[in-house]
């Protein structure tokens, strides 16, 4: 049922900045970290690694971020903390996406610290209307099942 994209359109699309729409992930619904963005950058082609930066605004108002890098591998990416995180892995991948590739659902495999996760992205800057109604319609092309869709809140 996947739609994900290929790796060359992957490689297209996912560099730049997102904002998460809906997710089922604990970390966003607790309500203490608000406005959930990722950002990516390419660190190199051959292999492919990325610079990961979340950022997320506390109920103070105050600006937080999580630094990491993600190395592609056959199964999607490691994500792998920098500082005081790098002891932290964990694995994820691009279950699927539009066909013009601003919207894409990230699925993030169980950890020890977390349970697994869906996050559904936007790309900054563009507008989806009615979102939560176009994820619906096309489950297929975001690789989703329908207890994923019924898992999200949106945000």
């Amino acid at each position: 049922m996947s739609s994900a994209p290929s790796v060359t359109t992957l490689h297209d699309r996912l560099p730049g900045d997102w904002s998460v729409k809906a997710t089922n992930f604990p970390m966003w619904l607790k309500g203490d970290k608000l406005n959930p963005r990722f950002s990516y950058g390419v660190v190199s082609e051959q292999p492919w690694v990325l610079t990961d930066t979340v950022t997320y605004t506390t109920e103070s108002g105050e600006q937080k971020s999580i630094v990491g890098v993600d190395r592609e591998t056959t199964h999607g990416f490691v994500w792998r903390g920098k500082g005081i995180l790098r002891i932290f892995a964990s694995h994820w991948s691009v279950s699927g996406a539009s066909p013009d590739g601003n919207v894409l659902v990230v699925r993030f495999e169980r950890t020890l610290a977390s349970p697994a996760g869906l996050d559904v992205i936007v790309r900054e800057g563009v507008e989806v209307p009615e979102l939560r109604a176009t994820v619906a319609r096309n489950t297929q092309h975001f690789g989703l099942e329908p207890e994923d869709l019924a898992s999200l809140s949106w945000l």
